[in-house]
């Protein structure tokens, strides 16, 4: 779910100094209470999406060293959102949330 609609404790996971941390970089917060950000957050969630044979591929990427040139390229992608979105999310809008007009009821 989006960072900004996580509930708070004592019912979600969602204290300040995580909601900070979460404009930053992706967070997967595990069943188990475990978070795990940026690209280690991205090959946790493709080891749940890509077809089985191919998780196993998530999953090595997914711990050092391996992780730490993922991380990386996470980073660079993250500090340049606005160059590299057309490309990884094409077709999607360019207005985010916060900057849509305050009266959507019309």
């Amino acid at each position: 779910m989006p960072y900004q609609t996580a509930p708070s404790p004592p019912t979600g996971p969602m204290t300040p100094r995580l909601r900070r941390a979460c404009e930053k970089a992706a967070h997967v917060v595990t069943t188990r209470g475990k978070i795990v950000r940026g690209g280690q957050a991205a090959m946790f969630l493709l080891e749940r999406v890509w077809p089985r044979p191919w998780r196993f591929v998530a999953r090595l990427f997914a711990r050092p060293p391996l992780v730490w040139p993922i991380n990386l390229g996470y980073e660079i992608v993250a500090r340049h959102r606005s160059f590299f979105a057309p490309f990884i999310l094409p077709g999607e809008p360019e207005d985010r949330p916060e900057n849509l007009p305050e009266d959507l009821d019309e």
